[in-house]
């Protein structure tokens, strides 16, 4: 014998806006701390190539590296964001538009 249950289910609500940070100055700040890693441990080459550890070294700089790649990113984000903003309040002022 079963017995089914019936369950309320819960009124969906709509996603709040999503939060809006500095981006940039996020990656920036994350690329200077993978490249300050990099050069600290440089002097410490022969410890980690003498324990199989060059690799510590080396994934400091591929994160470096990969943070500039992601700073172009959020600058040229940052800037598109910027124009659809611009644009988007060009045709609300303007009386002719649509």
């Amino acid at each position: 014998m079963t017995k089914e249950r019936t369950k309320e289910r819960t009124p969906l609500r709509e996603a709040p806006e999503p939060l809006e940070a500095n981006d940039v100055v996020t990656v920036t700040v994350g690329t200077i701390v993978w490249f300050a890693l990099f050069v600290v441990q440089l002097p410490f080459y022969g410890w980690y190539s003498d324990h199989g550890h060059t690799w510590f070294i080396w994934a400091c700089l591929a994160g470096g590296c990969l943070g500039l790649l992601g700073l172009l990113y959020v600058r040229a984000r940052r800037d598109a964001i910027a124009r659809a903003a611009a644009a988007r309040a060009g045709r609300e002022g303007d009386p002719l538009a649509g």
